[in-house]
């Protein structure tokens, strides 16, 4: 008799051990002959030396399957234990799969665009209206990087300009004050990680996300880097942004020329970007249209609204130009 220890690290244990550890329970009730104790990331077992073996084999299975699907059911530990292959999710355009095993693909001809030039460019421009999945995307790709170990690390990232609101002043610390600019951030991150996983990333730095002015000084080596909003950041900020790209690295950032939430006095530093590297060769460029909005089928209507209204008042200075939040 013989203790073997399995560590599951690259998994999520909630959603290996499964509701209530059903999972683990019926893992125990095919290999009968072993004593087995599961706590965290670890799994202790007792017993026969080739039988605690091939119960380890087939844990690394089973936490394989797990970390590409994000989800384990009983149908897939009882055909990895019993030596068949198991029914796996559709792949056709699957970015990745997110929690509960939701698959996360692109869903317009743009967003494939926005895939291929990622893989293509070590520098891709995602441009277009609000709503049509371009932090969502840009987020996803830098999640599947990260899972298929292409890099160590993401760097996601925001200008700290407020849209109408003052946030200075709320109560708390750095942290509590920059996470209102953040959360469309750890929103789409909840969405293709499970929490107790994500969390270990956030608190071991694996997954960072920090306003702009954080990125001073810094090299980004083996990481996928989003800077999202890109449209309010001054001249100075995207330079110095663009500067941070180390070796084996990749940048998305996206923006909406249309969303410029800059003092008027203030130049948009993604327009001048795009002007200045249209002829870099090594970047990409997607610009997203009305037609490629995914979320409700109003938004859409409320977008061409607007640009029908900006237009109206472009010949009467005195009133300011309105811009969808």
């Amino acid at each position: 008799m013989i203790e073997r220890i399995v560590i599951i690290d690259n998994v999520d244990p909630v959603s290996f051990y499964g509701v209530n550890n059903c999972n683990m329970q019926l893992i125990r009730n095919l290999f009968p002959k072993l004593r087995m104790a599961a706590r965290g990331s670890v799994i202790k077992v007792i017993g026969d030396d080739s039988e605690t073996a091939q119960f380890e084999k087939k844990i690394k299975e089973l936490e394989e399957y797990c970390v590409k699907y994000n989800k384990l059911t009983e149908e897939v530990i009882l055909d990895i234990v019993k030596g068949k292959s198991p029914e796996t999710p559709r792949q056709d355009d699957v970015i990745i799969y997110g929690v509960n095993g939701k698959p996360i693909s692109a869903r317009n001809k743009n967003q494939e665009l926005l895939v291929k030039a990622f893989h293509e460019n070590d520098l891709t421009f995602a441009l277009g209206p609000a709503g049509t999945g371009k932090t969502y995307v840009a987020i996803a790709l830098a999640v599947r990087a990260l899972k298929n170990r292409e890099v160590r690390k993401l760097i996601l990232s925001r200008p700290a300009v407020e849209a109408g609101e003052k946030l200075g002043f709320l109560p708390g610390d750095m942290k509590d004050k920059i996470d209102p600019y953040l959360q469309p951030l750890y929103d789409a991150l909840e969405d293709m990680i499970p929490a107790v996983k994500l969390k270990e990333y956030m608190e071991t730095n694996v997954i960072q996300i920090a306003p702009l002015a954080f990125m001073r000084g810094r090299t980004l080596n083996d990481a996928v880097i989003v800077l999202d909003e890109a449209q309010n950041t001054t001249v100075h900020q995207i330079k110095m942004f663009l500067t941070r790209l180390g070796m084996n690295a990749k940048m998305i950032i996206t923006g909406d020329a249309t969303q410029i939430d800059l003092p008027r006095s203030v130049q948009s530093g993604l327009t001048q970007a795009l002007r200045v590297l249209s002829d870099v060769p090594g970047i990409g460029k997607v610009e997203f249209g009305k037609k490629d909005i995914v979320r409700h089928s109003l938004v859409q209507r409320i977008v061409e609204a607007y640009e029908h209204f900006d237009k109206q008042q472009k010949d009467t200075p005195d009133q300011p130009s309105t811009t969808l939040l």
